[in-house]
């Protein structure tokens, strides 16, 4: 459980982080083998921004990603001998980039799969079963872009489809007409500011919707009338980032409700107080602090969710802005 805490506890972070997975008789190791290839990412990110990149060991994880390869598809699963997915695909691409074994990739191959994904629509689908979703469509221009091969992306068609995402409130949804939500707002303005087309967003009216998440305690929401959660610290501010506004936010307010969910016995950061810590939570809680200028932290780049100067290394780096780093 999680009790209140004033600053962040790096070393348990660490130690959680390194523990996950270690236990594989555990009942939950199974249960969430449909994610295992995102929390590799999560974990990695996280100790990246905290300074402790090389707690985990390198070549073994890069094995793991390599086995979850579909020679098949071209794509990759999230855990060996499963189906390939855009989701584990960009975090293996992730994974990769950020441990510099990218030349380990089938990099046409891969580029294939995705592009196969992309429906007449413009929205892509997550798999050959077909679900579509705005998340889908950032991926793909994500680890495009990350490949070097996003001059062979429909941009306008792409562009087209996420428009029409747009609601009145100036934010986004899932698809055509789905309510707006903060996690769209972020998939759909990062994609958009990859693509150079920030321009086609109502700007004042979606940094409004975007405040307006802040609740009493600090905390942020997805969407009107639910719970605080910690990971909208960072796709709520990821998305204010990318439109220059992140000081429409309490900083110091929601520094404190982050920090109030860490778990200090074992390490990790909950949903929000007294709940348990997950590791998807702790990268979001953690890469929003480092949004918000907490001190200590690395810089995270908020359009791709990797390390600031390793995008900014392959010349990827766009016209966002974070909170100045706090010093003490």
């Amino acid at each position: 459980m999680s009790h209140e805490s004033n600053s962040l506890l790096i070393p348990l972070h660490v130690s959680y982080i390194q523990n996950l997975g270690k236990n594989k008789d555990d009942l939950m190791y199974h249960l969430t083998a449909h994610l295992r290839m995102n929390a590799i990412y999560w974990g990695l990110t996280a100790l990246c921004i905290m300074g402790h990149r090389e707690a985990l060991d390198r070549d073994e994880m890069i094995d793991y990603v390599m086995s979850c390869w579909d020679e098949e598809t071209g794509g990759f699963g999230a855990h060996p001998d499963h189906d390939a997915h855009i989701l584990s695909t960009l975090s293996a691409i992730q994974i990769l980039v950020t441990q510099d074994a990218i030349e380990r990739l089938d990099i046409n191959r891969v580029v294939k799969f995705i592009l196969s994904l992309q429906q007449p629509s413009g929205v892509f689908a997550g798999d050959s079963f077909g679900e579509i979703d705005t998340r889908f469509t950032y991926i793909a221009v994500n680890a495009l872009s990350l490949l070097g091969r996003l001059k062979e992306l429909n941009v306008e068609k792409t562009v087209n489809y996420i428009v029409q995402c747009r609601n009145f409130d100036g934010g986004f949804g899932s698809r055509i007409g789905a309510e707006s939500h903060a996690g769209q707002v972020f998939v759909c303005c990062a994609a958009l500011t990859i693509l150079d087309r920030l321009d086609v967003i109502d700007t004042s009216m979606l940094s409004w919707w975007l405040a307006e998440r802040q609740l009493p305690n600090g905390g942020l929401n997805g969407r009107p009338e639910k719970l605080e959660d910690v990971c909208y610290s960072f796709w709520v501010l990821s998305s204010l980032s990318m439109l220059k506004k992140v000081h429409y936010i309490d900083s110091d307010k929601l520094i404190s409700f982050i920090l109030s969910a860490q778990d200090p016995e074992g390490g990790g950061i909950a949903d929000r107080p007294g709940d348990m810590p997950d590791v998807f939570h702790t990268h979001f809680g953690v890469a929003g602090l480092s949004l918000l200028g907490y001190p200590g932290l690395v810089d995270i780049d908020p359009v791709y969710c990797m390390p600031a100067a390793l995008i900014e290394k392959m010349g990827l780096r766009k016209g966002w802005q974070a909170l100045e780093r706090r010093t003490g």
